[in-house]
C-alpha cells in the first residue's frame, strides 16, 4: 500500500478502437476530477499503452477514471483501487 500523498505509477493500455485524448481521475470520494494526466498534447492512440502517474497528493486508493477521445466518447470507472495498480486496460 502506498505511503501517504505517494505517487501512483502504472501503466495504461488502450485496447479500445479510438484514440485517447484525455484522462482524468479524481480520488473517489471527491467530486472534481483533476488535470488531465494525458497533457496538453498528448494521446494514446489505439493498441498503444503508456506510463501514467497520479501525483495529486492524496492518501486514497479509490480513484474514479475518466476517458475522453477527440471524437466525443466518453467513459467514467469508479472506484478503481490504485494502491494495488500495476496496469489498466481500456477496451471497447
Amino acid at each position: 500500500m502506498p505511503a501517504a500523498a505517494e505517487t501512483v505509477e502504472f501503466t495504461l493500455i488502450n485496447a479500445s478502437s479510438q484514440s485517447l485524448h484525455y484522462f482524468y481521475t479524481t480520488p473517489s470520494a471527491e467530486d472534481n476530477w483533476g488535470e488531465d494526466l494525458l497533457g496538453a498534447d498528448g494521446t494514446l492512440e489505439s493498441s498503444m499503452q503508456g506510463a501514467v502517474s497520479i501525483g495529486d497528493g492524496s492518501d486514497q486508493c479509490l480513484y474514479d477514471f475518466r476517458f475522453e477521445t477527440d471524437e466525443g466518447a466518453a467513459l467514467e470507472v469508479p472506484e478503481i483501487d490504485s494502491c494495488s495498480l500495476n496496469s489498466y486496460t481500456l477496451s471497447g
